[in-house]
């Protein structure tokens, strides 16, 4: 994995996994200084961190005050970022409908750290739905971690 300058994160509608993956890189020292985002790939308008999911992070001692969901964008695919999905079909969407994603890196989360299975979708959900969603997000993070770390030896 090469050094990048963002790290964006990228589900459905920018309101759960991504800003939750976003709010736990952002509690790990990282190598270098890296901007860390998050996204949705439908963003009508401005919605705020689903509630289970800010609950979650809360009870995890993670605290995403005032996000609100954003659009993917042309030049979130800028080169030097990475985009990281949460799932197989969001990166095929990325690639599929950005003529401008050839610039960054788009990477399914779990392929991109060697975890199987992907990050499952909590909405919709019970909170312990959540629970399992922010550990399994936790784990990949940490492996992601360890990635960034290697890119700078």
């Amino acid at each position: 994995m090469k050094k990048c300058n963002k790290i964006i994160f990228v589900c459905d509608s920018g309101t759960a996994r991504a800003p939750m993956a976003e709010a736990i890189l952002k509690e790990y020292t990282l190598p270098y200084p890296i901007t860390v985002e998050s996204r949705g790939l439908v963003v009508l308008f401005p919605e705020p961190l689903n509630q289970k999911a800010e609950a979650v992070l809360i009870s995890n001692g993670i605290n995403l005050e005032h996000h609100m969901s954003r659009q993917l964008t042309p030049e979130d695919l800028a080169p030097g970022n990475l985009v990281i999905t949460m799932e197989a079909l969001q990166k095929q969407k990325i690639l599929g409908e950005y003529e401008e994603a050839s610039g960054a890196e788009v990477h399914v989360l779990t392929e991109l750290v060697g975890d199987e299975l992907e990050i499952v979708n909590p909405y919709g959900n019970t909170l312990q739905y959540y629970g399992l969603c922010y550990e399994t997000l936790n784990k990949s993070i940490r492996k992601l971690v360890k990635l960034l770390e290697e890119s700078v030896q």
